[in-house]
């Protein structure tokens, strides 16, 4: 992975420097809380929910999922001044190693319309839009 970049599970003594890490990354919006969306990955796939550090300073986090037909990522980022470095095609391709591992067939991701920098970022790593559009219920 180079420069001293350790991709390893999250841990309880994290939740701060990731909070801090999504806020400098503009991942919280409006209706995420982030402390609950912690909370709720801790009880369901704790072993999915992945950082990324260098010389103990969490620069990246990505928190991903299975769900026995697609496997997604979430939460997916990069500290601001540690970006263009690889770390974050580290962590996708980390994320795609432990789904192969469940003998998941396929990966989707959603993006926000207001996020448009990324789209090029995730057709690098071999993405491709699908024709579909995402939408949700609140529960």
């Amino acid at each position: 992975m180079g420069n001293n970049l350790i991709i390893r599970n999250y841990t309880s003594d994290d939740r701060d420097q990731v909070i801090g890490l999504w806020e400098a990354c503009r991942l919280i919006v409006q209706g995420n809380d982030p402390y609950k969306d912690i909370e709720l990955k801790m009880e369901f796939q704790p072993e999915l929910f992945f950082v990324a550090s260098l010389d103990d300073k969490i620069v990246g986090t990505v928190m991903t999922g299975y769900d026995g037909h697609r496997g997604y990522l979430n939460y997916l980022g990069i500290h601001p001044m540690y970006r263009s470095k690889g770390y974050g095609k580290s962590l996708v391709e980390f994320s795609v190693h432990k789904l192969k591992e469940l003998r998941c067939p396929k990966l989707n991701i959603q993006i926000r319309n207001t996020n448009t920098g990324v789209t090029g970022f995730y057709q690098k790593l071999g993405f491709t839009d699908h024709e579909v559009k995402g939408m949700q219920m609140r529960l």
